[in-house]
């Protein structure tokens, strides 16, 4: 990993980060890439892969210590990311997606949460999930119509969740509701709520373009009572909870980003030194090679901007800026390099029996989901021109 060292900075990787790489390629070889796409076909929960992933410790890595977790860096989990999504973006997803839903809790939560909540995703693939999304409320969470209206030791909550990864399938969610609708985004709350607790109700597994292998819904609850126990932080921190979370898991969407464009680059590579058009291979034709000379150098680039907002969150650094840097970076780079792949492709690259055509679906969600490319740049000019003290 990039750290700083006597006489400058070495971008090399320790032996365990290599065999932890390594680990997580092997893994995406065996147990994710032969069953790809007829997960993706009939967009079935990887149960069975998830199970598998959880036992040889590529789950849940973000998990520390003291909780019975490995305590791997968030560098350390993009080694992980990368390969997953080399293998397959949805089912990558639903391997990783812990790592959001529970960041809520370990950012904010108390020593008793932590350890009734997050220590059990240790033991067994329990899944948990982050609620924030609404169908009124995307980027605009101030819109937030789900409403926490305190009783006594008890809050009870009302509302609607669109989008939702994993959430068919989780043992408790992180969500987000207003208890002060006065004050927008400033009266928001997070909450741990069990997922069979009474008027808990997924509505609704969406059917998706891409990334069909994870399960994304439309979640309800009506008059859902939790105690005041399962609040994190104070009335009001919500956003701030929320916005934290995403700092620290947009690096890992990067990287996905990164293991989709890797994999279209690599499968187009080899395609144009194997495809012969006009006497000779097409890799040999400028319009073809100039696309793998640039698909390279950008997922190159992209890969760095991850790895350098994984370093910083690591060491205790504010990472805004960079999070969305490679967010914005890596997502966009891979809507491109998969739709450029397709194009060497061909006729064949839009026929499902090759694997570009997924590869281009799967690479259209890292473009909207945890903040748009749009949102991004947002981010990134208000961090450049109204930067913070």
């Amino acid at each position: 990993m990039a750290v700083a060292i006597e006489g400058g900075v070495s971008f090399a990787l320790t032996d365990e980060q290599k065999a932890l790489r390594e680990l997580a390629r092997e893994f995406a070889v065996k147990e994710i890439r032969p069953r790809a796409a007829a997960y993706d076909e009939h967009s079935t929960h990887p149960a069975d892969v998830i199970a598998k992933a959880h036992e040889l410790g590529l789950m849940n890595a973000h998990i520390p210590e003291e909780y019975g977790g490995p305590g791997l860096s968030t560098f350390d989990g993009a080694l992980i990311g990368e390969e997953l999504s080399w293998g397959c973006a949805g089912m990558a997803v639903a391997i990783v997606a812990n790592g959001l839903g529970a960041a809520p809790v370990l950012i904010a939560g108390s020593d008793e949460q932590q350890q009734h909540w997050i220590a059990p995703l240790v033991d067994e693939p329990l899944l948990c999930s982050f609620g924030l999304t609404e169908p009124d409320a995307g980027s605009d969470v101030a819109r937030m119509n789900s409403t926490a209206e305190r009783r006594g030791d008890e809050y009870v909550l009302n509302g609607s969740k669109m989008f939702i990864t994993n959430a068919g399938h989780a043992s408790w969610f992180t969500l987000f509701a207003s208890t002060d609708k006065s004050k927008g985004h400033r009266g928001l709350t997070a909450f741990i709520v069990p997922a069979d607790a009474d008027g808990v109700v997924v509505e609704k597994h969406l059917d998706k373009m891409g990334q069909r292998s994870t399960d994304t819904s439309a979640l309800a609850f009506q008059d859902v009572r939790v105690p005041v126990a399962n609040r994190l932080g104070e009335e009001g921190e919500g956003f701030k909870i929320a916005m934290r979370t995403l700092d620290f898991t947009r690096p890992g969407t990067a990287i996905g980003a990164v293991g989709v464009a890797r994999a279209a680059f690599e499968y187009a590579a080899q395609y144009s030194k194997e495809r012969v058009q006009f006497g000779m291979p097409i890799a040999m034709n400028q319009g073809v090679n100039f696309l793998i000379a640039d698909m390279a150098t950008k997922i190159e680039a992209a890969r760095l901007l991850a790895w350098q907002a994984g370093w910083m969150i690591d060491n205790g650094m504010r990472a805004t800026l960079q999070s969305s840097y490679a967010k914005r970076f890596a997502a966009d780079t891979c809507m491109e390099v998969t739709t450029d792949a397709v194009q060497v492709f061909g006729g064949y690259g839009y026929m499902k029996e090759f694997p570009v055509e997924k590869l281009m679906r799967d690479a259209k969600l890292f473009q909207i989901y945890e903040g748009t490319s749009q949102i991004q740049r947002l981010v990134i000019a208000r961090e450049l021109l109204m930067p913070r003290d």
